[in-house]
């Protein structure tokens, strides 16, 4: 644990076995029961068998006390995914009636060497409910995110977080750091979605307001699907067609000779609704679909060409015979 805290004893340098301790000798370690023939038998180290049959004692008798909460310590680093030692500890943290900020310095040394564990990370949670404080949460995911700014765990402990203790203020200013240092950063995007869908929500100034901050990020990088599907994500509730900049837009690009998968699969979407909808010039809105599905399959897109090809069929088929002689 860290400095001061009650079970610091459990680390040493050279490590000293549980038989050979003098405060254990009254503890019958408890062996793992693989049964009779084990077909794949783990061949563990001998400080992990005696370290977790010590922990398999305490556990059977209940006992709650700091060499207990020693051990779990012990366990814990030799596999920090184990989630009885965590709750056992929990259960030992809660009887002693331990400093909570301290069990909270711990397992961020924990986390910080097992980023990605989700055992750590709950038990982080816990103990930050136990608190009732996040006062240092966000400052300690934006050190983890540093290292991984896609780590899976630290975004979803962030988001608990941000939503337990309303931490909503300042974030979608850090979403905009890290979108300014990757645009590529789908988390950060992801993060935006969030942020704004719990809070002023997407209304028609959000929209508006939205849609040029993924846009302005697009011309920067026309390839990142990120922007796109963020754009796109603005107007989950809405139509493509109903937001005439967003065509407007494509159409900007393409003149300038962008041709990005991302930018004509969204001109497609575009003029699919359209015609689904029955807007006007449906035979002049048809061909544009079938031309720019024709261009990803045999230009800018070959890798997925069988699919677009296929898209080009599907329109074809479905809108063809209805625009039939329509101007």
């Amino acid at each position: 644990m860290s400095e001061g805290s009650s079970d610091d004893t459990g680390s040493h340098d050279t490590w000293v076995p549980f038989k050979d301790r003098p405060e254990w000798k009254d503890v019958k370690p408890i062996p793992q029961d693989d049964g009779p023939d084990p077909v794949v038998q783990i061949a563990y180290t001998d400080q992990f068998r005696e370290v977790y049959d010590y922990f398999r004692a305490v556990v059977a008798a209940d006992e709650k006390s700091e060499r207990a909460l020693s051990l779990t310590k012990e366990a814990a680093e030799l596999n920090p995914a184990n989630y009885s030692v965590w709750n056992y500890r929990r259960n030992i943290l809660q009887d002693l009636n331990k400093d909570l900020s301290n069990e909270l310095k711990y397992i961020s040394q924990v986390i910080e060497d097992n980023p990605k564990n989700y055992q750590v990370w709950h038990h982080r949670r816990v103990i930050v409910e136990w608190l009732e404080d996040a006062k240092d949460e966000l400052l300690f995911t934006e050190k983890i995110l540093q290292d991984d700014a896609k780590n899976y765990h630290a975004w979803q402990h962030r988001q608990w977080c941000i939503q337990q203790f309303s931490l909503w203020a300042k974030e979608l200013d850090y979403v905009d750091k890290l979108l300014k240092e990757d645009v590529r950063n789908n988390s950060a995007w992801n993060q935006r979605h969030f942020v704004i869908k719990n809070t002023t929500g997407y209304t028609d100034d959000v929209v508006v307001k939205e849609l040029k901050y993924a846009q302005d990020f697009i011309r920067k990088a026309p390839n990142n699907e990120s922007a796109w599907n963020y754009m796109k994500g603005v107007l989950l509730d809405r139509k493509l067609f109903d937001n005439p900049s967003v065509l407007e837009f494509c159409h900007d690009l393409y003149s300038k000779q962008i041709r990005s998968p991302f930018l004509i699969a969204c001109m497609i979407e575009s003029y699919e609704e359209m015609l689904e909808f029955g807007k006007p010039k449906k035979e002049e809105t048809l061909q544009k679909a079938l031309q720019l599905c024709n261009e990803l399959a045999e230009e800018h897109d070959t890798l997925r060409k069988e699919y677009w090809q296929y898209m080009g069929r599907s329109i074809a088929s479905k809108y063809g015979t209805d625009v039939s002689g329509d101007s």
